[in-house]
Order: structure tokens, then sequence, then C-alpha cells
């Protein structure tokens, strides 16, 4: 049985998506960040970059959201596009992984967490983010799913990401992001979509960002105090 190490941030997220729409039995593993549960010993044996999702598979260990579907797709033969959409398959799971996890992820960071002086920082990435979700946006307005009418680990990749949008851009954002918003609720409407939103139950996760919450997610503010 596959050993999913998750906790409720968008890339776990896409990955609870994809192993219950692939039908895959497995075990979900918690990894509480804000308790810095990533930087145990045990935990970096699976992942040196102290990062969840990872799983394990019959031996096999895998860490990045985005190589998680593409292993599993891999493994199961689904929602896989045929043999001529794998470069287009590729460059838009790179883009995500590349362009809109990360930039979203700073987006919040620095609008939510980071002190001041920060204006520059938050300008640079809030117009990086809009400008990866509009370059979605543009995608989403000529085919049904990212890849055309078929459904794939690309959508479900933009998935973990997309449910953030509000949350990332403000809750104004999805007036300017339509396709996106109706790719989003397409997705949600899937029965596999419920039950990887459901691991929200199995678990209670540390809420509290306080003090040892940003030293374990932002460790670099050890080195930055000491």
């Amino acid at each position: 049985m596959i050993r999913f190490h998750y906790n409720l941030a968008p890339n776990p997220t896409k990955v609870a998506l994809c192993l219950e729409e692939m039908g895959l039995a497995y075990e979900p593993v918690p990894v509480d960040t804000r308790k810095g549960e990533q930087h145990g010993p045990e935990f970096l044996k699976i992942n040196p970059n102290a990062k969840v999702p990872a799983i394990e598979d019959d031996g096999s260990v895998v860490f990045d959201s985005n190589a998680i579907l593409l292993y599993l797709a891999d493994k199961t033969g689904q929602f896989l596009p045929p043999a001529a959409g794998r470069g287009q398959m590729l460059s838009w799971l790179m883009f995500v992984a590349s362009g809109i996890g990360p930039y979203s992820g700073q987006a919040v960071h620095f609008t939510r967490f980071a002190p001041e002086p920060k204006d520059y920082a938050v300008n640079r990435y809030v117009f990086e983010a809009r400008r990866h979700w509009g370059i979605l946006e543009d995608r989403l307005a000529t085919r049904r799913f990212m890849l055309g009418e078929d459904y794939t680990i690309v959508d479900m990749a933009v998935w973990g990401w997309s449910r953030l949008v509000p949350f990332v851009l403000g809750e104004e954002a999805f007036a300017t992001l339509p396709n996106v918003r109706r790719h989003l609720e397409e997705i949600n409407a899937r029965p596999a979509a419920a039950r990887a939103l459901a691991l929200k139950d199995r678990h209670a996760f540390k809420a509290e960002m306080d003090e040892a919450a940003k030293l374990a997610m932002f460790p670099h503010l050890a080195q930055q105090r000491g």
C-alpha cells in the first residue's frame, strides 16, 4: 500500500485528488509542518528537502507533488494524454511546478507573513502570481481542460492551487479569472475531489501560526535571529 505523507497545503491536496481519482489504496501519514515534523530525521530520509507531499510505494520514494502525479500516472496508465500530447503535458506540469506554485506561495508569504519593509517583494510576487494565473485563464478560455477535452494529471496539478486563488490574490480575483473558476468548479464536483478534501477530517493539524510555527515553517528566521 502507498504511504502518503501529507498536510492540507495545495501540493499534498493535488496528490490526494490523484490517489482518489486513480482508486489507489493508500495510508495517509500526516506531517504537521507547523510543529516542525518535516525536519525530523525519519522524514528527512524520505524527503531531504523537508517538504510534503511524499509517497513510499513498494520500495520507491517519490517527492515533489508533480513528480508524484507523473509517477502515479505512469504506474497506472490513467489520466495521461495520447502520446502526441506528452510534450504539452510535461510543459504545463512544469509550468505549475515552477511558476504557479512558487509565485502563489511567495505572494501569500510576503502579503501575510513577512515583516516590513516588504513593498518591493509584495509587488513582485503578486504581479507574477497574477501573470501566471492569467496565462492559465487564457489557456482555459479555449478548451475544457488544460490539454483539451480530456481530464488529466495537469488539471489535478492546477486544481491543487486554484482552490486558493482568493487567498493568494484576494476575494475578487475570480472576477478576472472566470475560466479558472469554471475549471475549479468542474473538478470540485467530481466525487474524488470530495474524498480528497475529506482528509482534513482525518487529523487535527496545528492551526496557530505562533512563533514556534513560524520557525518551523520559515527556518531562515532562526539564522536571522541567531
